[in-house]
């Protein structure tokens, strides 16, 4: 996702790339912007994610992972970065990532990809004044967890709840604001204190 603050007389513009589902996480961030004021763009729904493991993930299904989650983050940060002409300090970049891995290798292989590529832009994008940070939101029931998957993350969350699309886009909304520019480079675990 890039955002950007326009001059006083525009709304700013977010562009939100996983908008697969009016229950996930994109839409409730796209729902969350737009009532703090932002024009929301929308576009295809922007993961893979195939199940499997070190010893049965197939090449071309780790290849396209590998495509979707972290070669595509990288050319969407760098039209961007190549892009970007407003006000010094009003550009955002903000991922999501996940820490999931066993069982799912190719997805959170590449999901650690897209951090590293997000993360260099915060650097590499400082002299236009852009922030670029990663979200893990943990766990968050948007309708694909099992009974038993529900009732295990449940158990480990102080809280006692699942993560909702609702808190990450709290998050992501501070995030975008004036008041969240001080946080930059940063790996966010917004997890409810899953463990």
């Amino acid at each position: 996702m890039t955002t950007e603050h326009l001059p006083a007389a525009a709304r700013p513009l977010a562009l939100i790339t996983g908008v697969g589902r009016t229950v996930g996480i994109g839409a409730g961030i796209a729902r969350r912007l737009a009532a703090s004021g932002w024009d929301i763009a929308l576009v295809m729904c922007h993961c893979e994610s195939v199940d499997s493991g070190l010893l049965d993930t197939t090449v071309e299904s780790f290849d396209r992972h590998f495509a979707v989650n972290a070669r595509a983050t990288w050319l969407l940060i760098r039209e961007y970065g190549t892009r970007f002409s407003l006000a010094h300090g009003s550009g955002r970049i903000i991922s999501l990532t996940s820490d999931h891995t066993v069982g799912n290798l190719p997805y959170g292989a590449s999901k650690g990809a897209l951090d590293r590529i997000t993360l260099a832009a915060a650097r590499e994008l400082a002299h236009l004044g852009v922030t670029a940070n990663v979200i893990n939101p943990g766990p968050v029931d948007t309708g694909w967890m099992s009974d038993e998957l529900r009732a295990a993350c449940v158990s480990r969350t102080p809280l006692g709840r699942l993560g909702t699309p609702q808190d990450t886009a709290h998050l992501v909304d501070f995030l975008c604001s004036p008041e969240g520019q001080w946080i930059n480079g940063q790996l966010l675990m917004s997890n409810g204190g899953f463990a």
